[in-house]
């Protein structure tokens, strides 16, 4: 069965416009990439300030196939003053593996 990653985003609320409007201008960065089976941003409602940043993929291989490609690409560059500092304080990624599934009925 599939795996999930969901990427714990430590976001103080003065930085959450811009972690959002991020992730908007980079719609389509992950679609298209081998193995890829959904993707969710999730903003907290209250008690936390972390936004879970949740993909779905075939199997561990596909996921690590698009770290090591797209991914890496897209984080990687000059390190200068141009550059856009990270909008969350701390970050950590969580793994599941799926084990039940289910779907609404349809009508």
């Amino acid at each position: 069965m599939s795996i999930v990653k969901i990427n714990v985003l430590t976001v103080p609320a003065e930085q959450r416009e811009i972690l959002e409007k991020r992730f908007a201008s980079r719609a389509g960065a992950v679609e298209n990439s081998d193995g890829f089976e959904w993707f969710e941003l999730l903003r907290p409602i209250e008690g936390t300030d972390d936004y879970l940043v949740y993909t779905r993929w075939r199997d561990e291989e596909s996921f690590q196939a698009w770290m090591e490609g797209p991914m890496k690409s897209a984080h990687q560059g000059p390190q200068d003053a141009d550059r856009p500092k990270p909008a969350s304080s701390s970050a950590a990624v969580w793994s599941f593996e799926v084990v039940q599934q289910a779907a609404p009925k349809s009508a």
